[in-house]
């Protein structure tokens, strides 16, 4: 990991960048810019290009030793022999970002040997900055957040897409079922606590992980795929096989109740 000074000056550097993301987004917001679908069915904007342009700009002009990972951005496998990885999704939440809603956001983190250090996670309607940096804690607009914890699901608000929940059914949880709630604000609403656990039973990409997986860490949650293994960026196959986010005990639960302990 860099030392304190470097990784706190990479900090500055992806949080400022992120915030002029984050209003090049709101200008975007209020326009109507070119949309297409991908060849995977997914939905992507002009929004999306200018926002990755911008974010590459100014990361990887200030640090080009870097290695870089973006949905938007094709795969360049030179990233493999990198220390460290800017992991970013333009707009996580394209499709709420095409209707003009407030839930989709920017996010972005730094990994280092495979783990991420640095994470942000952007939401400009409603100008709420999730931040964290490991062994320093995570933040809402500077303050500090906490995961909620149990030893038991009775009563968590546990969310996840139909088919990912349907192995919790009997259990006593309210299920969340997420809708147009993209990943990381899953993850950052996990480790703010508005959330008790998050889960995916598909495989999910970096990019929808890596800033959410250090917020709810550093917030004293769990992050793991559904096999109970932490997840390690930076591959060359950039997904995860599912996901499970919350308090350590209810981690442990969910882990349980899906049939994977």
């Amino acid at each position: 990991m860099p030392g304190s000074d470097g990784l706190q000056k990479d900090a500055d550097l992806l949080y400022d960048a992120v915030h002029e993301a984050g209003a090049l987004a709101m200008t975007l917001l209020r326009q109507n810019v070119r949309r297409w679908s991908k060849s995977d069915g997914s939905h992507v904007t002009e929004a999306d290009l200018q926002i990755d342009a911008l974010l590459a700009g100014r990361l990887q002009a200030a640090r080009p030793g870097y290695g870089w990972l973006s949905e938007e951005t094709p795969d360049d496998p030179s990233r493999l022999s990198c220390a460290r990885l800017w992991i970013v999704d333009p707009i996580d939440g394209t499709r709420d970002f095409i209707h003009g809603g407030s839930d989709w956001c920017i996010a972005a983190a730094l990994a280092e040997a495979g783990k991420p250090v640095i994470a942000a996670v952007y939401r400009p309607v409603r100008n709420e900055f999730f931040s964290a940096v490991a062994g320093r804690g995570a933040f809402l607009d500077g303050l500090p957040l906490g995961v909620t914890d149990a030893a038991e699901l009775a009563g968590a608000r546990i969310m996840g897409n139909r088919k990912s929940l349907e192995p919790l059914a009997g259990r006593g949880i309210t299920a969340e079922i997420s809708g147009a709630l993209p990943l990381q604000l899953r993850l950052a609403f996990v480790a703010a606590g508005r959330l008790d656990g998050a889960v995916s039973t598909g495989p999910r990409n970096d990019w929808d992980l890596a800033a959410g997986d250090l917020l709810v860490q550093e917030a004293g949650g769990r992050v793991s795929d559904t096999a109970g293994g932490a997840y390690v960026y930076n591959r060359a196959e950039t997904w995860q096989q599912g996901l499970v986010a919350a308090g350590p005990r209810r981690h442990a639960c969910l882990l349980g109740a899906l049939g994977r302990t």
